[in-house]
């Protein structure tokens, strides 16, 4: 990006902060555009703009709808699915309207550019249970045993398992059973409160008795920590659930979020309330959540036909 100076309007003379229209280069915009968003966000919307950025290869105030387009089929040309596209325009467009929004750019060229539109494949990526059950049998250590257990049975995010800590764990006792709780980070750092089945809280007490064990199992502890000693990366934990799927011979492209799609689905299926399900999972809608009944429909006007 460029460097190029442009006028302050803070009053930094005073030694006040300047004030967000105070923008000077095209790396201080990216830098407030950041602001505020999860580290895992920072992260994807840095790289999507730095690959748009070395093709178009101008500042910001120099972009126009060409360069959009040009970076767009050379997308397309290369391979990328077009939920990838749509997120790296996406992502482009946020940043062109944020620079115009405080005044560093005259117009907002990323305005006129309509993302691809993505085809609902969801049908295809929700696990039957018994290809699902044929995964979670494959887990060869107690520590993947649980992380698959619980991808499954409280639908969270890989991320929210990746900050998932000893403290966030919470022992719940009723007059039938002796169950518990896990507090997850979700997007927006919003917090959720996900009840645990008896069988899977008691597999996760067993989990960290050994934990305690070992040395760790202390409440600022990682609940799924790697042999140094951290917490598993979402990179780690992908691989934990490609193995298992490997192992089980499951012949599709599953990845962590394929288990939270198959909580929602089956948990839809057994007769769950769909506004249940949409609280479990942290979802902004029931439109989100209704979506998993309209993959797996129970009837079609097609079964009705003289065919």
């Amino acid at each position: 990006m460029s460097d190029k100076p442009v006028p302050v309007t803070g009053n930094t003379a005073t030694g006040n902060a300047p004030s967000i229209s105070s923008a000077r280069t095209d790396e201080h915009v990216l830098q407030l555009w950041l602001r505020g968003k999860s580290e895992n966000s920072r992260d994807a919307y840095s790289r999507d703009v730095a690959q748009f950025v070395s093709v178009a290869d101008v500042s910001l105030r120099d972009i126009k709808l060409e360069h959009l387009w040009s970076w767009d089929e050379q997308l397309s040309r290369s391979g990328s699915a077009v939920s990838t596209r749509a997120r790296k325009l996406a992502s482009v467009k946020s940043l062109l309207s944020f620079a115009h929004k405080i005044g560093y750019t005259d117009f907002n060229v990323g305005a006129a550019v309509s993302l691809p539109k993505i085809p609902d494949l969801l049908a295809q990526r929700i696990l039957s249970e018994e290809e699902l059950h044929r995964i979670l049998d494959q887990a060869r250590t107690p520590r993947n045993q649980l992380l698959l257990r619980l991808f499954y049975a409280s639908g969270a995010r890989v991320t929210e398992l990746v900050t998932l800590q000893w403290k966030h764990v919470t022992r719940r006792s009723t007059r039938d059973a002796v169950t518990g709780q896990i507090t997850v980070i979700g997007k927006g750092e919003k917090a959720r409160n996900v009840l645990l089945s008896p069988s899977v809280w008691s597999g996760m007490e067993a989990y960290r008795q050994s934990e305690i064990e070992a040395g760790f199992g202390r409440p600022g502890d990682a609940v799924f920590r790697s042999n140094k000693g951290g917490s598993l990366s979402r990179q780690q934990m992908w691989r934990v659930v490609k193995s298992a799927t490997r192992a089980a011979g499951v012949d599709k492209d599953v990845s962590p979020h394929w288990l939270r799609h198959a909580h929602a689905s089956h948990a839809l299926d057994h007769g769950a309330p769909t506004h249940l399900v949409k609280e479990t999972l942290g979802h902004k809608s029931l439109t989100t959540t209704s979506k998993y009944s309209h993959a797996r429909p129970d009837d079609s006007s097609g079964t009705y036909l003289d065919i």
